[in-house]
């Protein structure tokens, strides 16, 4: 890697690849390891639900207690989940300009990313242990 003369970064921090802000290549990093890992999630997830068309509550019930579509709707629920508040995340961070209302912002997105993902969860806990 060439030495840039006027480039107003530290020799450690060039070597860390680290920006100004120290968290802004892991966070997108994480961003598209989600995305990536979303993608076969939403095809599972998408085909369990289109099995479950037509039946009554009783035999979908059954069917989403089988392990495997238990674990494909909690993994795609905490990927999901852990995607939106990165995403969210990033939209409050490059738009919200004040550093208070910034602060809250990322606060309430914590919050709602743990209330909707934990009530998830849940109802995937729920049904697949009948």
């Amino acid at each position: 890697m060439a030495h840039d003369s006027t480039s107003t970064r530290t020799a450690a921090s060039r070597v860390r690849y680290l920006g100004s802000a120290k968290s802004g290549a892991a966070e997108n990093w994480a961003m598209r390891v989600t995305a990536t890992a979303l993608f076969p999630l939403s095809i599972g997830f998408v085909c369990i639900i289109a099995s479950l068309a037509g039946k009554d509550y009783a035999a979908a019930r059954a069917e989403l207690s089988h392990p495997f579509a238990a674990l494909t709707l909690l993994l795609f629920i905490l990927a999901g989940v852990y995607h939106m508040k990165l995403g969210m995340q990033t939209i409050i961070d490059d738009y919200v300009h004040d550093a208070h209302w910034k602060d809250w912002s990322l606060i309430a997105n914590l919050f709602f990313c743990l209330g909707v993902g934990l009530a998830c969860v849940y109802a995937a806990l729920k049904l697949s242990f009948v």
